[in-house]
């Protein structure tokens, strides 16, 4: 059973699904559980379909607990009915660690892939972890000695997924003559999120933060990623909602790391993006917005001096981070155009590179897989 809730989620899981088959290629495995598009086309079967369980904020969460405590009911029916021999829970840890404590109650064996930041935020739930998980596979290179001293010895480094999965798959001149752009003008990259309410609260400042940038430099070129799902809709209600966007701006489906790769600049929300961006090389700015409820509640609990993945990678602020009142057309604008300065650009390329370094060759997907087979009856 393997239970994902996020896009970057469905990803890794989809990684690890096929390392496993790839590892025992005489082994029939049989998947099960909460599945995104991406682990759907790996031949999961999707109990519960994890596109719509993406939400952020305390609020939102809030409203929307009916449809998680469904899903975990049907997670639960299936589990006992189907008596996996491992459950693989991969990140997204406001429902998985839920789920941890039942499934361990009732005696199933839980593997935990992707820690969640618990050295950043809400370190209390460090509890949950030693009592209801297995296994810890941790793919940041502090997070096992963090554990370790804090009396969590079931923790495994398997290095990070990404570090060396992440690339583009195509020629900045294909990716360019693809969706019509200009190779020798200056392309930015805009990734809103790939959450519903990201978009929404997100996408809106970088659309005007386009427009504005492009009436003092025409020869701007804007591309929006779009993350593989249902997110479509929420982008193009956001272009048609801003009026104005500039002319120069193309949306790409399931091509991040192609638009990402072959971007001057980026302008990344927090999340597993801004670590990818990191490898991939582009200097970026890292975003974020929520509600002023959900800020005000969250923020006293967030203990790392640093918001975006790639920084705290790098042990310094690599990308600035414009979060919350912070983030506006203005600030945007004003970073987006310093990054654009050669100078400047080749200086964060070259930190990025040095961050980049510290995630090792990459290999985690066989390393998280050797791991979770130790836990299997595989004769």
């Amino acid at each position: 059973m393997i239970v994902a809730g996020e896009a970057s989620g469905d990803a890794h899981a989809a990684r690890l699904i096929k390392a496993i088959r790839d590892a025992e290629p005489e082994t029939v495995f049989q998947f099960f559980g909460s599945a995104g598009p991406q682990m759907r086309d790996a031949g999961v079967d999707a109990v519960v379909q994890s596109d719509d369980l993406s939400v952020v904020g305390v609020a939102e969460i809030a409203g929307a607990l009916p449809m998680f405590l469904r899903a975990s009911k049907k997670l639960k029916v299936a589990a006992d009915e189907r008596k996996p021999d491992v459950v693989v829970l991969v990140d997204f840890p406001d429902f998985n660690l839920k789920l941890a404590k039942w499934l361990k109650k009732h005696g199933f064996t839980v593997v935990f892939y992707i820690s969640p930041q618990l050295w950043a935020w809400r370190k209390y739930r460090i509890s949950t972890i030693r009592k209801y998980v297995d296994l810890l596979l941790t793919i940041l290179p502090f997070e096992k000695a963090w554990y370790a001293s804090h009396g969590v010895g079931h923790v495994e480094y398997v290095g990070n997924p990404l570090a060396n999965e992440v690339s583009a798959g195509i020629s900045k001149q294909e990716f360019c003559d693809h969706v019509g752009l200009e190779p020798k003008k200056p392309i930015i990259a805009l990734l809103p999120g790939s959450r519903h309410k990201e978009i929404v609260r997100i996408l809106p400042v970088m659309l005007e933060t386009a427009a504005e940038m492009t009436k003092k430099d025409p020869e701007l070129q804007f591309v929006i990623a779009v993350a593989r799902g249902r997110n479509r809709n929420d982008v193009d209600k956001a272009i048609l909602d801003a009026g104005d966007a500039p002319k120069n701006l193309r949306i790409v489906e399931n091509e991040t790391y192609n638009a990402v790769a072959h971007s001057d600049a980026a302008a990344v929300t927090s999340g597993t993006a801004t670590l990818e961006t990191g490898i991939l090389g582009t200097p970026l700015v890292i975003v974020y917005a929520t509600s002023a409820l959900n800020y005000a509640l969250l923020k006293p609990l967030i203990a790392v001096e640093h918001y975006g993945l790639i920084n705290l990678i790098a042990g310094k602020k690599v990308a600035k981070e414009l979060i919350q009142n912070d983030f506006s057309p203005a600030t945007l604008s004003a970073e987006l155009f310093r990054l654009l300065d050669p100078a400047v650009n080749a200086e964060v390329c070259e930190e990025l590179r040095i961050a980049r370094e510290k995630l090792g060759s990459g290999g985690a997907s066989q390393r998280a897989t050797e791991a979770i087979l130790k836990l299997l009856p595989i004769v």
